[in-house]
């Protein structure tokens, strides 16, 4: 797989996560309290993003073999340990815009524009420090 292959695929991946984690911002936008909602939103999201990125991630990115629950665990949790610095990108970029302009709209701006930055960065960590027995810049498609 060629390297703009596989940014290609990355940033579809991305933008899917993406669409994951602001339709659950939504859903918990509608169905909360105005003093909480906003900080809930955004862990609902961040969390659902998550979930749908690694699954994407591990199989056709990185197309990591590993089985089992302790397997799993740990690319998780190094997956997830990696996403903090990016995901306090992410929040900074959507907190600041809804800060600044107090819409809804500015608000998923901001956060596509913190997203898009932070999976630029996570890409390059996930590679070096999460998937190291991967060689997805290197292997073709094999699924």
């Amino acid at each position: 797989m060629t390297g703009r292959q596989i940014a290609l695929r990355y940033a579809a991946f991305a933008a899917l996560a993406t669409l994951a984690n602001l339709a659950t911002q939504r859903v918990v936008l509608a169905a909360l309290d105005a003093r909480a909602e906003l900080v809930a939103a955004i862990l609902a999201g961040t969390a659902a993003g998550l979930v749908v990125k690694y699954v994407l991630d591990k199989n056709w990115i990185f197309y990591d073999a590993s089985a089992g629950l302790a397997a799993h665990g740990k690319r998780f949790s190094l997956y997830t340990a990696m996403g903090v610095v990016t995901t306090l990108i992410f929040w900074g970029f959507e907190a600041g815009f809804w800060l600044v302009w107090r819409t809804d709209l500015m608000r998923e701006v901001g956060a596509v524009i913190g997203l898009t930055i932070g999976y630029l960065v996570k890409y390059e960590l996930d590679r070096r420090f999460v998937f190291t027995s991967s060689n997805a810049a290197r292997r073709p498609c094999a699924k």
